[in-house]
């Protein structure tokens, strides 16, 4: 096989590759039945989408402790909105359960086009349903799960200047006088915030519950900005006996997950940012999925029973991380955590790629200009592989007359024409295959780094230079793609030419497909080509050169 064909193998095996990792949902996309998902969707059921995880769970929401007298129910409270922002978040929380119903992110806009339209990652509207829920599930008397209604101290909270942590209560009591306070504790400049139940039983009997938080999200596949390349959208969870695995929505339509997991964190993400819940160090946590019907999937984990005498009191304490994938902040948060930024197989190639990305970028500012370096540092260190294969390249273009000659002279005889391709190759001392393996090492560097540029939040809406404002979308007058397209062309000039016809003409489509394929590609991971393409030419011209002139 020469070293067209071989070309030829890997640059369609590399876009199949592309294609396979990047469509690979693991799981393919189910519409969500927006008629179905109402407002009653979104509250379903205690016993639909609580976790029944817990001993002795009762048969109604609401019964009375026995050997107590409950206090005669009240007016149930109104439920309303109460509004968080800080210098990170726009939030709207629902007194009835204290859920995440809302979260805009204010650093990160929609598109560069509308700067003060924020992201909103978490939502309660239909199709794109993505909200943390949280709650208590007791052993008797009312349960205070995310279905009762808290009363609020206030309806707006505003992180003021100078303040650095803002705390929000919400309270409700059980008719049976078991006294829950909800808190959320956001700081500023951060997307980690605390999340505390504490409970006082005011009640006459023991009181015994758990705490379960969760997220309920639909099924609702997103594109990674380019109309036609997907990224992961679904469950993960993290232990230190399995590490990171996802929970696609699949597996949860399939079959509940049930595992007792210590140290570990549950998250629901997306292309560039992610919800996830940390439970306290130590602590054993159940970790639980379902299916509720009409498109929608719960994931969470319920904690261990704690029990409280008549008069006593303690505090259930959690963490949630609502944000980007940023790597630096989540490898501090938990263990696997900066796991969430999706590298696929090769993360043990791409992860140690960023960092030097990163350390560029320090040093210069701009993405743009830190993705050409990272290409050419990485052109640098495989600059020995790649003048085997160059040179190997160059000979092979040498013989080229020589070998047509042959194939005019053996015609359709194949057994004797190898037979000679074999003898002219030994006494010129040319391996035919030489450029093969330096190419193939290249391989898992080139993908690791594809990923590194898709999965990367600090490439989205990044811009370069002129006319390109967002590394993380396809260049807007295709540009960059038709110069790649070009770059692809040379380089075939520089190559031996094929010499079966069909391949010669494959070949030569090849640099087409390529320029449209990646004209949907993020411009930051174009560049990066254009990049590589115009080193490699610079390189093979040098080599072929001097291979022709009898100099290599």
């Amino acid at each position: 096989m020469d070293n067209q064909r071989l070309f030829l193998f890997i640059a369609l095996s590399f876009v199949v590759l592309l294609l396979w990792e990047a469509w690979q949902r693991d799981y393919g996309p189910r519409p969500v039945e927006q008629q179905a998902v109402t407002a009653e969707a979104q509250a379903p059921e205690v016993r639909q989408d609580v976790p029944s995880e817990v001993p002795q769970a009762p048969e109604a929401a609401a019964s009375a402790t026995p050997g107590n007298t409950p206090s005669p129910v009240a007016a149930p409270p109104k439920v309303q909105t109460v509004r968080v922002v800080t210098d990170v978040y726009d939030i709207r929380i629902d007194t009835r359960g204290g859920d995440l119903r809302e979260v805009d992110l204010l650093a990160y806009p929609v598109s560069p086009k509308t700067p003060d339209e924020p992201v909103k990652l978490l939502n309660d509207v239909p199709p794109d349903i993505f909200i943390a829920q949280s709650g208590l599930r007791a052993s008797s008397g009312t349960e205070p799960t995310h279905h009762i209604v808290y009363q609020a101290d206030q309806t707006e909270y505003r992180l003021a200047e100078g303040q650095d942590e803002l705390v929000v209560a919400l309270r409700w009591t059980s008719p049976e006088g078991v006294e829950v306070t909800k808190r959320y504790r956001f700081r500023r400049g951060d997307y980690l915030f605390d999340l505390e139940h504490e409970v006082k039983n005011g009640s006459t009997a023991e009181w015994k519950g758990r705490q379960y938080r969760q997220f309920q999200r639909a099924d609702v596949q997103r594109s990674a900005g380019l109309g036609t390349v997907y990224t992961y959208t679904g469950g993960v969870i993290y232990s230190p006996e399995e590490k990171y695995e996802k929970i696609p929505f699949d597996d949860m339509a399939e079959q509940n997950l049930s595992r007792t997991i210590t140290d570990g964190w549950a998250a629901m993400i997306q292309h560039y940012f992610l919800g996830a819940w940390i439970p306290e160090r130590g602590e054993p946590n159940h970790y639980y999925s379902k299916a509720l019907g009409n498109g929608l999937y719960v994931l969470g984990l319920i904690g261990p029973d704690r029990s409280l005498a008549p008069g006593e009191s303690t505090v259930f304490k959690t963490q949630a991380y609502v944000g980007p994938k940023v790597q630096d902040r989540l490898e501090k948060i938990a263990e696997g955590l900066e796991l969430t930024v999706d590298y696929g197989m090769l993360t043990v190639l791409a992860k140690p790629i960023f960092w030097l990305l990163e350390k560029i970028h320090a040093l210069v500012g701009n993405w743009g200009w830190s993705i050409i370096l990272l290409t050419l540092v990485i052109k640098l260190a495989f600059y020995k592989p790649s003048e085997m294969s160059y040179r190997s390249m160059a000979q092979m273009r040498k013989l080229a007359p020589r070998l047509q000659k042959l194939k005019e002279r053996y015609g359709d005889d194949k057994q004797k024409l190898n037979q000679a391709m074999m003898e002219l190759y030994r006494t010129e001392k040319i391996n035919p295959l030489g450029g093969c393996l330096p190419i193939l090492i290249q391989i898992p560097v080139f993908i690791a780094l594809y990923w590194v540029l898709l999965e990367s939040v600090e490439m989205r809406q990044a811009p370069f230079i002129l006319w390109i404002t967002d590394l993380s979308a396809r260049d807007p007058y295709f540009v960059l793609p038709v110069i790649m397209g070009v770059t692809m062309l040379i380089q075939q000039k520089l190559n031996p030419a094929p010499m079966d016809p069909i391949q010669a003409k494959v070949m030569m489509a090849l640099p087409i497909v390529f320029t449209v394929f990646f004209a949907f590609f993020p411009s930051g991971l174009v560049l990066y080509w254009v990049t590589n393409n115009v080193l490699s030419i610079a390189q093979q011209w040098v080599i072929t050169r001097r291979v022709e002139q009898g100099k290599g």
